[in-house]
């Protein structure tokens, strides 16, 4: 079977995850710190909190801005669940607003007809890896969760996804462009800010142990409580991982964007399948998934099965979810639920399973009956 995700991993990551067994050190440290500053540096923001998982972060990212209770926040329906839910953990209520049907992307409009009297926030996601369009969402004037889990390598201009917004997400689980394994990550440019993301990882622990040890003349093994907070600290074993894949993120992404091309050029010919957006040409795509738009859908992606391609949604449009309660009739979103199938793409297809993708793919019409 041919999978649809997936992340490559080998020697390198073995080293580093060696480095920490001869270092006997496990838990957080030294290397969470290295990926920190090299994940900065690489994209040009000013900080980087690494937390335990995508959905940590951005559940970081809500309690960080601060909001009143029951604020409303509007994001994007057609997204993974995590968002939404990280906003009902806070103490929020999630708006779902429509998406740009050939983008996948929130806008400005779709999500201006969102707002409510409560609104105190937007979470925008850069969908696929495609940049959203963030300057017209910004001068909405609402503060704005950005969440990058599909844009570690993207950009609009000079400026990477994720540091355009009050605060940006990234997640490295184990099948994004990035690996950890688990891990996710929140940059902020208010130093406040970053202190409190760095109190809350840590069960709300201002200094504690080892790091307390080196600056107190008191008793450094009681805990410094500051504020309430869930354990979210990563593993330097997660981390050790991350700093491979950050050192290989080229390598790999030179792969992805090849496969992408590949699909781009092979599809180009069919007037039955809509291929997805790239990005503009000043800016730059991730790459993360290949979502095509076909008539039965539901049939086709069974066929691809079939013929060992295995495919999916990303994602099911959340204010269909009954938990949510939403009452929003978003069109567009519900119109890629019904057309949408994310084909394989990830940096261990070979070219023959390109090959064979291509062929199962162009060749759907003729098992609709």
């Amino acid at each position: 079977m041919i999978p649809v995700f997936g992340s490559q991993v080998g020697q390198q990551e073995l080293d580093e995850i060696a480095d920490c067994f001869q270092r006997q050190w496990l838990g957080s440290g030294p290397k969470t710190k290295a990926f920190e500053s090299e994940f900065a540096e690489r994209l040009g923001l000013p900080n980087v909190v690494v937390v335990n998982s995508g959905s940590s972060a951005l559940y970081m990212a809500v309690v960080l801005l601060d909001l009143p209770p029951g604020s409303d926040i509007v994001l994007p329906a057609y997204t993974w669940l995590a968002c939404a839910q990280a906003i009902t953990l806070a103490g929020h209520h999630p708006v779902f607003c429509d998406v740009d049907q050939e983008t996948g992307n929130a806008t400005a409009e779709t999500i201006a007809v969102a707002l409510t009297r409560a609104t105190r926030a937007i979470m925008i996601v850069h969908y696929a890896g495609l940049p959203a369009r963030m300057r017209p969402i910004l001068d909405l004037g609402l503060p704005v969760i950005e969440d990058a889990a599909h844009a570690v390598d993207s950009r609009i201009g000079e400026s990477a996804c994720g540091g355009m917004g009050d605060i940006g997400v990234y997640s490295f689980d184990a099948v994004k462009n990035l690996t950890m394994g688990e891990g996710g990550a929140v940059t902020v440019r208010d130093p406040a800010l970053l202190a409190r993301a760095r109190l809350l990882r840590h069960s709300g622990i201002g200094s504690a142990g080892f790091d307390a040890s080196i600056h107190s003349n008191g008793l450094w093994w009681e805990y410094d409580i500051r504020a309430a907070g869930h354990r979210l600290l990563v593993s330097d074993l997660n981390a050790a991982v991350g700093l491979a894949q950050l050192r290989r993120l080229d390598e790999l992404q030179s792969v992805r964007r090849r496969v992408w091309e590949t699909y781009q050029e092979a599809f180009s010919d069919l007037d039955w399948l809509t291929r997805p957006l790239d990005a503009e040409p000043a800016d730059r795509h991730s790459y993360f998934t290949y979502a095509i738009r076909i008539p039965n859908r539901d049939a086709s992606a069974r066929e691809l099965y079939r013929q060992g391609i295995y495919t999916t949604l990303r994602y099911h449009p959340l204010h269909l979810n009954p938990i949510f309660k939403s009452r929003a009739a978003l069109p567009n979103a519900e119109r890629l639920n019904a057309e949408s199938l994310s084909i394989p793409l990830h940096p261990n297809l070979s070219q023959a399973d390109v090959a064979a993708v291509i062929s199962a793919v162009r060749n759907l019409p003729s098992t609709w009956s």
